[in-house]
């Protein structure tokens, strides 16, 4: 068993104050080198959660409910990253619900930047080359957890959205910001006489707190953890949990993805699950639609799970906990404890995904982008789950259940607002089940 590593980001910097999950204690500037740490394990406890984190360019799966072995197992050698010790404050809530982003990087290179196989990457993954996608961020859901339980709510942030990027760096798709910010850290830190893997780490954490701080600045909400997965450990996971249920409204046929899918319900192996989420072209909707693919498969995948009994069962996660330790980057404050006490609506389906809305189409800078109306999509997302969402009912309406709309003692639940779906690009995609796409 190997032990983690901590990834120390170049720009990280003193920081204070308590946060959701794990505290946020204060590190000397510019320590930027790559060190494995052994986690302490911590007391036993009723409970324990973990994440198994899947998005492929796309697919994450946020897990709860395992017992103290599995949690202590899978704490042992977990990838982690110190990428949030960047991001500046967003107003962080004293509700005790938190904000995660996933983020799903379209790049087909492991951990140390190195290529993955050629056949590999044509055959299974149907992606073409290892040059092809570079550090793109194709697929970034916020996800808000209520404290003490309540709706699970999801924003996905289409990927060409075109967006102020932080640091200075102008307008761009937000998708590449991640690979902005990677390319002037690898340019400063090669002039430096960084190499090999150290180099690669320390770009990448520069990416992910570019992404980080993009997403917040646009979005107007803390963020409070995020996990990251690349294109390998989506259809990893995939392969665990295969066959995978889903639903198509119509048939189609894509030469670009490998999608060859006829109408109406049916399973997908692993190679089959990742050319439907990464499908675009011949669909109505384009990316948009896809993005409602990634939500879909998501939903179908817990539900799969859920159904199957694998989230009370060890021997069926272990290997889901094989590929979250290899392929899954996470950030240094989960606590995971704690986690497991605000999340357990996510895998029962209480959960809905919405794709935030666009202005319109345009060309900028040569290439086809998304247009926005920033100041909308900051209402709506902060009218949801900001802090001035309406306050929760009144917990004797669900029987005064923990987890049922109620808080933990000392904390005030604000659970999502409800806006109308046609605020949002297309209608929601709901948990629980196995929803129809195109």
């Amino acid at each position: 068993m190997r032990d983690d590593y901590r990834y120390r980001s170049p720009r990280a910097g003193e920081r204070g104050g308590g946060g959701i999950g794990g505290s946020r204690g204060s590190r000397p500037r510019g320590q930027a080198n790559v060190r494995r740490t052994r986690k302490r394990k911590p007391p036993r406890a009723a409970a324990a959660a973990r994440i198994a984190v899947c998005l492929a360019s796309l697919v994450v799966l946020l897990t709860s409910g395992i017992g103290w072995a599995a949690y202590r197992w899978l704490n042992h050698g977990l990838i982690t990253s110190s990428a949030l010790d960047a991001l500046r404050d967003g107003g962080a809530r004293r509700d005790g619900s938190v904000n995660v982003l996933l983020i799903g990087l379209d790049s087909r290179k492991d951990m140390n930047g190195d290529d993955l196989p050629k056949e590999f990457v044509q055959r299974e993954l149907h992606a073409g080359s290892s040059g092809i996608g570079g550090y793109n961020t194709n697929t970034l859901i916020l996800m808000h957890i209520p404290a003490g339980g309540g709706k699970v709510t999801a924003f996905s942030i289409p990927r060409d959205d075109y967006v102020e990027i932080a640091g200075g760096r102008g307008e761009h798709k937000i998708k590449e910001a991640y690979g902005l910010a990677k390319a002037e850290a690898a340019s400063r830190l090669s002039a430096e006489g960084v190499r090999g893997a150290e180099l690669e780490h320390r770009g990448r954490e520069a990416g992910r707190e570019a992404t980080l701080a993009t997403v917040q600045q646009f979005l107007g909400v803390p963020i409070d953890h995020f996990a990251e997965v690349n294109l390998l450990g989506f259809y990893d996971i995939a392969k665990v949990v295969q066959p995978v249920p889903v639903c198509l409204k119509k048939a189609v046929r894509d030469r670009y993805s490998g999608a060859d899918f006829s109408a109406g319900p049916q399973n997908l192996d692993a190679r089959q699950a990742l050319s439907f989420v990464r499908q675009r072209h011949g669909l109505a909707g384009g990316d948009l639609d896809r993005t409602h693919r990634q939500q879909a498969f998501l939903s179908s995948v817990t539900y799969k799970l859920k159904s199957e009994g694998v989230w009370g069962d060890m021997g069926k996660l272990q290997g889901l906990f094989d590929v979250v330790k290899k392929d899954i980057v996470m950030d240094d404050r989960w606590n995971i404890l704690d986690f497991a006490r605000q999340a357990p609506n996510l895998t029962g389906g209480n959960a809905e995904f919405h794709t935030l809305p666009i202005a319109g189409f345009a060309t900028r800078k040569g290439e086809a982008v998304n247009l926005v109306d920033r100041t909308k999509v900051r209402n709506l997302v902060q009218s949801m789950i900001g802090p001035g969402a309406p306050p929760a009912a009144d917990s004797a309406k669900n029987g005064g259940r923990p987890g049922a709309g109620s808080a933990p003692r000392g904390r005030v639940a604000v659970p999502p607002a409800k806006a109308p779906d046609s605020a949002f690009q297309g209608p929601p995609v709901r948990m629980g089940g196995v929803p129809c796409v195109n």
